[in-house]
Order: C-alpha cells, then sequence, then structure tokens
C-alpha cells in the first residue's frame, strides 16, 4: 500500500466568521472541485512551513497567525492524503488567484460552492462549531439566576450549551432543559444534554456522553450532535472510532470544583490533541484568556463553566 500523500490545508477565515474555498484548477485531478487552499508537504518541511510557502505561492498571502486544528485520512482513487488543517486567522496581502482557480468567500452552514471534495465535507460541520462551549452552573447559581445569565450570553453571542446538572432529580433536570432549550432555539444555539440520550431525543438536542458512557458504546447515537468527554488517549480514540462531532479535553488546569485532580497542562494537552481528525475543546481551570494558548495548543477552543457566566 502506498504511503500517505502530507497535505497543508489552510482554513482562511475573517473576523466576521467567512472562510475561502478556491476551485481545483484545470490539468489536476478533481479540476473544478472545490477545496480548501494548500498542497503538498515537500520533503524537510513541517506541515506549518508547507502551509506558508503553499499560501504564499497560490494566493500571494503572507501567513502572521495559524493555529493548528485538525488532521484527517482520505483515500482517492488517485492519491492517499493526510490532511494538516490549519485555521489561518492573520495574514497580508490580498487573496488572489495564482493558478487560474476560483475563490470564494463562503461559510460552515451554507457554503454556496459545489462540488466540494470529499475529504473537506466533514470539515464544514466542525467549521460550524463556536470557539467557546459553556456548561451550565444551575445548581451553583440557582436556577432563575442561571437562566437570566444564559438569556444575557446568549444575547452577547453564545451558540453552544451543555446541560449539565447531576444532582437534579429527573422531573426537574427535565423542567430546566426545556428552559433551556427554549432560549437556545431563539437565538439558533445548540444545546447537548450531558449523559441523558432519552432526554436528548425528546427535546431534539444533542448529547454529551460521559468517558464511562463513550467506552461503552459500540456505534454513535443517531442524534444531530454527539460529544464525550476524555481525559486519555484511548477515550480519544474511542470518540474518533464512534464518530463523536466533537470532545473536551482535560482538566487542563486545577479547577475549584476538582481542586486535588490530577492535571493535563498545556505540554500533555498539546501531545494528545495533535493529529486529531476531530475538534478538541480545552477543559479545566480555563477562562476566556486562555482562548489562544489552548488554539495554539491543537484545541479547537475552550470549555467553561464559572467563566461561561460571570
Amino acid at each position: 500500500m502506498s504511503a500517505r500523500v502530507e497535505v497543508a490545508a489552510a482554513v482562511i477565515e475573517r473576523p466576521d466568521g467567512a472562510f475561502l474555498m478556491a476551485s481545483r484548477p484545470p490539468g489536476k485531478a478533481y479540476a473544478g472541485w472545490w477545496e480548501f487552499p494548500g498542497g503538498k508537504v515537500e520533503p524537510g518541511e513541517t506541515p506549518r512551513e508547507a502551509l506558508a510557502r503553499e499560501l504564499a505561492e497560490e494566493l500571494g498571502i503572507r501567513v502572521r497567525a495559524a493555529y493548528p486544528w485538525l488532521t484527517r485520512d482520505y483515500d482517492y482513487e488517485h492519491a492517499r492524503v493526510r490532511l494538516h488543517f490549519f485555521r489561518v486567522v492573520d495574514w497580508s496581502g490580498e487573496p488572489h488567484p495564482h493558478e487560474g482557480q476560483s475563490m470564494a468567500w463562503v461559510r460552515a452552514e451554507r457554503p454556496q460552492v459545489s462540488p466540494i471534495l470529499p475529504a473537506n465535507g466533514p470539515i464544514l460541520k466542525g467549521l460550524s462549531l463556536p470557539l467557546v462551549y459553556a456548561i451550565s452552573a444551575a445548581s451553583e447559581l440557582g436556577r432563575e439566576r442561571f437562566l437570566a445569565r444564559l438569556e444575557a450570553a446568549l444575547a452577547a453571542g453564545l451558540r453552544l450549551v451543555q446541560l449539565r446538572e447531576k444532582t437534579l432529580p429527573a422531573e426537574a433536570l427535565a423542567e430546566l432543559a426545556r428552559a433551556v432549550g427554549a432560549r437556545c432555539r431563539a437565538y439558533s444555539a445548540r444545546l447537548l444534554i450531558n449523559g441523558d440520550l432519552a432526554l436528548a431525543d425528546r427535546l431534539e438536542a444533542g448529547v454529551h456522553l460521559t468517558a464511562a458512557q463513550l467506552m461503552q458504546m459500540e456505534r454513535r447515537p443517531e442524534l444531530p450532535w454527539v460529544a464525550a468527554s476524555c481525559h486519555d488517549a484511548a477515550e480519544l480514540e474511542q470518540a474518533q472510532a464512534l464518530g463523536v462531532d466533537f470532545v473536551v479535553l482535560g482538566p487542563v488546569k486545577p479547577t475549584a470544583s476538582h481542586p486535588s485532580a490530577r492535571t493535563l497542562g498545556w505540554a500533555r494537552f498539546t501531545e494528545l490533541a495533535a493529529g486529531r481528525a476531530l475538534p478538541v475543546y480545552a477543559l479545566g481551570g480555563l477562562t476566556t484568556t486562555d482562548l489562544a494558548t489552548a488554539r495554539q495548543a491543537g484545541a479547537h477552543g475552550i470549555a467553561l463553566k464559572t467563566g461561561a457566566w460571570t
């Protein structure tokens, strides 16, 4: 079996959330199909170095800031590729095609370009995820205070919420879930229910699997969004094999609720997150000031509990 071709791929994203896609030029395999800009990693190059070179050659821009993101393997008829995706958030120059390709600024929910290369399709779902994943704190704040803060956070742009209230009785949890779900729908935010697949199904929400649930499952639950909690390489491998949409990985730092828990630290987080095919949120003792550090470590974003509601 032939070795995989290593490829650097760029998600070049503007502050308004749009990102750049380009059509493959005439004469290449899949000519006219749309993909993320980039190209092959040459001998002696790192994927990050290849990214900078390819974007200068293809689009005439100089990369100033790029975060490592996902790594996906895909088998085409003509080649077996390994795509190293980076999220390019700062560059100099105006992108313009140097190889006869078309370009378009698109959005994950409605790309409005077609056809898209098969290897890039799943990337769009990951790009629809925001950088912050908020975990509920109704037990700590009280129901009404939490709902008021949820409403304020949604109005300020929060778009991904996990309802995790381990101490609530089933009936109270279901009632709170309906109230949270109604508020999330009003702002087009996604809601995931921690651990309770039946409640998630009834509310047409997603589910966030505990690590124990994850390791016991043989196939992905039939819900639109499935996430999971992970703490080590084995759990990350299981999440990837199961095909979950994203994971949280931690704790990175000590937390108020588990001050003596063993933490990963950023070095170990970086090792575990590297090369994953699914978005990984960093979790544990973080605030919004940790976002850039988390992304540099390979995280998609950060998961917050206390920091989400203050």
